[in-house]
């Protein structure tokens, strides 16, 4: 059993869809007037139905007072890391401290080519990531020395480093494989899978190895929110991971929360009623289910 104690974090995975492109603000605008923290949007640049995800965040952020923004997640291969993490901290600087960063190592490879972008093979992207990791972060330390990294697939020779983003900015990654699962562990703050690739039973094996990683990096474990990308359904019994009213919901949250250490839950809809409900009648559950279970001392 293992719980974290990270603060609960509430928020929407929406679909950036450029033919409904002011319905995708609104859903945004919605998810902060129901009381959620954060609003995300994939971030797949070869696809032609899709708006590009940083100019939405940056629309998104400057209609909105309080919501935290972030792709879910950067699709590395098309963003250049030492840009990537300037317009990371520009859009963090001019909102106060909003902006937070999934990162991913990238897929649908022949898309990525098609737009000129490396065509990688697994280990190669997962070798990629890492050199984008040390250029992000050095990038971010403004006032340090000039930024350099001889890697295999980035270069930075002598990059002045900053702007600093306006608060520490989280490194989240989405990651499933065990490579990948020990850079999380070594590397990341955060770790963001989705429900649709990675059910809850899958959970404790996959968080043991980025535990297991972090300690062999001299980390704490806790040093990594668990976030998780959920979607599901306020019909049916209960039968199920997220098939079932609200309460059903709350339960197996808090459970997850408790037992795997589960902090952050991202609900994938485009539906705004979805949205009002989960706000409504979960959240609140979730945080009194939790608030319950950790009345005990931290395990």
């Amino acid at each position: 059993m293992t719980d974290y104690r990270h603060d609960l974090l509430f928020g929407t995975f929406l679909t950036p869809n450029a033919q409904d492109a002011e319905r995708v603000v609104e859903l945004a605008r919605l998810t902060e007037q129901v009381g959620l923290d954060l609003a995300t949007v994939q971030d797949h640049p070869y696809q032609a139905r899709f708006l590009d995800t940083w100019t939405l965040l940056s629309v998104i952020a400057a209609r909105t007072t309080t919501l935290r923004v972030s792709p879910n997640v950067a699709n590395l291969p098309l963003r250049p890391p030492a840009v990537l993490a300037r317009s990371v901290a520009t859009l963090d600087i001019l909102t106060g401290g909003r902006v937070e960063l999934g990162l991913g190592a990238g897929g649908f490879w022949d898309g990525i080519a098609a737009l000129g972008g490396p065509k990688l093979g697994g280990a190669e992207a997962v070798t990629a990531l890492e050199e984008g990791i040390a250029v992000i972060r050095a990038m971010w330390a403004a006032g340090g020395p000039t930024v350099r990294l001889d890697g295999t697939h980035h270069r930075v020779r002598g990059a002045h480093p900053g702007p600093a983003p306006a608060h520490d900015v989280g490194i989240w990654l989405g990651a499933y494989k065990p490579r990948m699962l020990r850079v999380t562990g070594r590397l990341a703050d955060g770790w963001l899978p989705s429900s649709s690739y990675t059910g809850p039973e899958t959970l404790p094996a996959l968080n043991h190895a980025i535990d297991e990683a972090a300690r062999n990096a001299g980390r704490n474990p806790a040093d990594v929110r668990r976030l998780y990308n959920i979607a599901g359904s306020f019909d049916g019994t209960g039968n199920g991971f997220l098939r079932g009213p609200a309460a059903v919901w709350a339960e197996q949250l808090a459970e997850l929360t408790l037992d795997q250490g589960m902090s952050a839950y991202i609900l994938a809809s485009d539906d705004p009623d979805q949205i009002r409900r989960y706000a409504a009648e979960v959240v609140p559950a979730v945080r009194e289910l939790v608030a319950a279970g950790r009345s005990g001392p931290a395990t």
